[in-house]
């Protein structure tokens, strides 16, 4: 089923879907520089696309009766509940200038398991427990991942603010004024890594305490391990200097970016490695 042609280019659509309202948000924000948001049959199209996403998921993960997972897959459900992230917080605040950044690669990741499979996870591969276990750490994974966009379009903000007249009347300025205000960014941007800590937290918890019964071998401090308890350790670095010491912009920018890093190298990153750079399972 996964090499089928069929099976390719449903991943092909999907992934032009996901373009076509990125490009469609992109013309929206150059026709006009105040002007209203986009037709509201946008907001209805991006979960039924994103529903068609997470079927071809189900299908790379489940879709021949052999639990497969590997950098394509993680990576490919870290969008797809980004994008539904994105599009829940659409109806709070306005996000059409995020999903510029969301969308595209929310398309590039849903091709991805149609090229790589992915490999077998025999232990343990039936049980509730290890399902739950990759589903929190996939939602940490998503959080903290539009955590760091945030991150990223604040210094984009902040710099605009600091700029020339001409710097800010260009089409990048536009998308900087389709998000909310830097303030509001900076309240959405610590709920964001606050969750996504806490569910961080209970992927370590898991992985440190439950390893063999997750995964049928004992813990062992590999790189996946290490990495992932880096990250732990800055984010918590991160939220105590927010609670004591006040922190804000440049310095929490960094550290949102450095835990995000070191939480992309954990899984996904010595995934890509092995299975696609040396070919290894």
């Amino acid at each position: 089923m996964r090499s089928g042609a069929f099976y390719v280019v449903a991943h092909l659509v999907v992934a032009a879907l996901y373009l076509l309202l990125a490009l469609r948000a992109w013309r929206s924000l150059q026709g006009d520089v105040a002007g209203p948001a986009p037709a509201d049959w946008s907001a209805f199209a991006l979960p039924a696309i994103a529903l068609l996403h997470g079927a071809l998921l189900a299908a790379a993960i489940f879709g021949d009766g052999v639990f497969r997972f590997g950098f394509a897959q993680a990576l490919s459900a870290t969008l797809l509940l980004a994008v539904l992230i994105v599009w829940g917080e659409g109806f709070f605040v306005p996000m059409r200038g995020l999903q510029l950044f969301v969308l595209p690669l929310a398309a590039l990741s849903t091709v991805l398991p149609a090229l790589f499979h992915g490999v077998p996870v025999a232990a343990a591969s039936d049980t509730l427990a290890l399902r739950v276990h990759l589903l929190v750490a996939i939602s940490a994974y998503s959080l903290l991942t539009i955590a760091a966009m945030h991150g990223l379009l604040m210094a984009s903000m902040d710099r605009h603010l600091h700029g020339s007249v001409s710097e800010s009347s260009g089409t990048f300025g536009r998308i900087l004024r389709e998000v909310p205000p830097l303030l509001a960014m900076e309240r959405l941007l610590f709920r964001l890594i606050g969750a996504g800590f806490v569910l961080l937290t209970a992927t370590v918890v898991s992985g440190v305490f439950f390893t063999e019964l997750l995964f049928g071998r004992p813990l062992r401090f590999d790189h996946k391990t290490v990495f992932t308890i880096a990250s732990w350790l800055v984010f918590a670095g991160l939220l105590a200097g927010r609670f004591v010491f006040g922190w804000r912009g440049r310095t929490a920018l960094r550290w949102t970016l450095a835990g995000f890093l070191m939480l992309l190298l954990a899984y996904v990153g010595s995934r890509f490695v092995l299975e696609v750079i040396l070919q290894r399972v």
